[in-house]
């Protein structure tokens, strides 16, 4: 993986391939490509590691005309990042392939083909499938065989796209397990997978099915599914507006998204509160018939969307009084769940191609789950069309790698969900009413909160020489200390753990000195005591402590704690708005430190292979 563009034109490609890498670059990458089909039948090709800047100059040094190309920008699985691994890569002179996903059994590939002369020039398992669509198609008589043939052979999870210069004016395409869209002009056809890259030159969209294989040439596209019926996808009118270049006055995407957390929090609520009344049919049309019945809920999720269905699960038990389980997708796939009668299951994700999260979708419903329902802000996407239900976060588009807004609106979402299958189970009235109440406060006090950004600049100039920190919260507030420590980590690149307040005597008062910063998230709830006890043991062992708490919480500032006032709010909201200043402390520190902010090493946006 990570990002792929292609193109079948009239017109000269590598300009709308280079733009459509750039609109990808938000997922991270570590190399980047293009091979196009030039007019005298030959392949073009240019790799270079790093950047999309760095193939754009090559390609600047080194024009490249053409109308049917391919691009890529690469997250690596298989080789280090260098040249030889980048993509598109090739076989003979007349095959060149780009490839999102794990081939799982390129190893045998690999050495079938070595057998027949192939010569390997990376360590990918891409360049498998590039040999492997040469050696069928010298046994078949076209291209659209010849990949249908090799495809039948991979095991594991691809979005391919494959050209032969000896057919110079067609694409082919297959997804399985890993996201591809088609775009549709006049007399010109585009796919890429996402639809953001090719919002320059169409608004035109569909997306391929799980097995399915595209056919693109300038004039049509033909679609054909798994058994090799030709079929049609609906073809749907992209309203998404995006600017890959535009941060506004902002330094980095991720603090203009932080800054953009009370607008897109009054986006996600804009039509979902009536007459202070959570709308069940925010949810799905016939989300009131499927809602009512939901006795247990069932939340997978990964990474900071993980995160967000931790508190989540406090929320359904405490106010909705329905019993609710979290598991990260990559395990809830490999094991034999129990399924609890009218159980839903609530899948999170920011892109909804998360690849784990979607195979323990397909594997829920074999399970017996009674119904599923995805939080998710891409439309159209894999997760939103393959459940029952959806809600569409409607943040905007998330540029920065380490999620921010994305985190608070699926809160937002989440807290919406508690709401509407509350009110068939223990919630009364008035827990309904101070729900929303308490999200129709949540803008306002996320502006307040976000008046604290000069503080935490200040303070953050104590991590510059840490490497190490621990993060406390107890209650709901435990699973914002585990995603404020993954946003330090993430891009700061200190290691950070956070531990439930009550943990630190089994096992953690053990690394307390002064050299490791211990963060904790401090709200005036009914564990506010026991987390002054927990403070006061790391006090007693000389530890260095960092406490966001409002005023009424009682903490004070002295030479071994420095205290920072959150603004006061109700209880219900409070993991969402504590997880603002902790975003704000991992930006800073993360300036000081002089990393990548937006695209982290090591790490992409969307991450579509296991």
């Amino acid at each position: 993986m990570c990002g792929i563009v292609g193109a079948v034109a009239q017109r000269d490609v590598a300009e709308i391939l280079v733009e459509g890498l750039k609109r990808l670059e938000y997922r991270g990458y570590d190399s980047a490509g293009v091979a196009l089909l030039t007019k005298e039948g030959e392949f073009s090709r240019v790799r270079r590691v790093g950047k999309v800047k760095a193939l754009s100059s090559a390609l600047a040094e080194t024009p490249c005309l053409g109308g049917t190309g391919i691009a890529h920008t690469r997250w690596a699985t298989h080789g280090e990042p260098n040249e030889a691994n980048a993509h598109p890569h090739t076989s003979g002179e007349n095959i060149a392939v780009v490839h999102n996903g794990i081939i799982e059994n390129h190893h045998s590939l690999r050495e079938m083909l070595k057998k027949q002369g192939y010569v390997f020039t990376s360590d990918t398992d891409t360049e498998v499938i590039a040999h492997l669509v040469h050696f069928e198609l010298l046994r078949h008589d076209t291209l659209l065989e010849a990949f249908q043939k090799t495809i039948k052979q991979l095991e594991g999870a691809y979005g391919a796209v494959v050209m032969d210069s000896n057919d110079p004016d067609r694409l082919i395409a297959a997804r399985s397990g890993s996201p591809l869209v088609i775009g549709y002009g006049i007399g010109e056809n585009f796919l890429a997978s996402d639809q953001l890259a090719l919002l320059p030159v169409t608004r035109s969209f569909s997306f391929l099915e799980e097995g399915d294989i595209a056919e693109l040439t300038r004039e049509q596209v033909k679609i054909y599914d798994l058994h090799g019926k030709k079929v049609s996808r609906e073809i749907k009118e992209s309203d998404i507006t995006h600017d890959a270049g535009d941060k506004g006055p902002y330094k980095h995407y991720m603090l203009k998204e932080i800054y953009e957390q009370p607008i897109a929090i009054k986006n996600t609520l804009d039509g979902r509160i009536v007459a202070g009344k959570v709308q069940a049919s925010t949810f799905g049309d016939n989300a009131e018939s499927i809602l009512k019945d939901i006795k247990h809920v069932q939340i997978i999720a990964c990474g900071t969307s993980y995160n967000a269905g931790m508190v989540a699960r406090y929320w359904f038990e405490e106010l909705a009084g329905v019993s609710c389980n979290v598991e990260i997708a990559s395990e809830f796939r490999y094991r034999k769940p129990v399924v609890y009668p009218n159980s839903l299951l609530v899948t999170i994700s920011q892109s909804g191609e998360t690849a784990d999260t979607l195979a323990a979708l397909r594997l829920a419903k074999e399970l017996g789950f009674k119904s599923s329902l995805t939080i998710c802000n891409v439309p159209g996407s894999s997760l939103v069309r393959e459940s029952d239900l959806s809600y569409m976060m409607n943040a905007g588009a998330e540029i920065g790698v380490a999620s921010t807004k994305a985190f608070t609106v699926q809160l937002a979402g989440l807290l919406l969900l508690v709401s509407a299958i509350g009110k068939y189970n223990e919630m009364d009235e008035e827990t309904e009413s101070n729900i929303v109440k308490a999200l129709l406060s949540l803008p306002a006090k996320i502006e307040q909160a976000l008046d604290m950004d000069k503080a935490i600049a200040g303070l953050a100039e104590d991590f510059s020489e840490k490497n190490h920190s621990l993060f406390l919260g107890r209650g709901d507030q435990y699973p914002i200390a585990m995603e404020g420590a993954l946003k330090l980590k993430e891009i700061s690149y200190i290691h950070a753990e956070a531990y439930a307040a009550g943990e630190l005597k089994h096992g953690p008062l053990a690394l307390i000195d002064a050299e490791i910063p211990v963060i904790v998230v401090a709200p005036n709830n009914e564990l506010l005591e026991k987390l002054h006890s927990n403070v006061e043991e790391v006090r007693a062992r000389g530890g260095l402590m960092y406490v966001f708490a409002d005023r009424g919480a009682h903490f004070k500032s002295d030479e071994t704690m420095k205290v920072l006032d959150v603004p006061q709010c109700e209880k219900i909201i409070a993991p969402i708005l504590y997880t603002v200043p902790l975003q704000l402390l991992s930006y800073h520190v993360a300036l000081i430190k002089g990393t990548d902010v937006d695209q982290p090493r090591n790490l992409a946006k969307s991450v579509t292979v296991e």
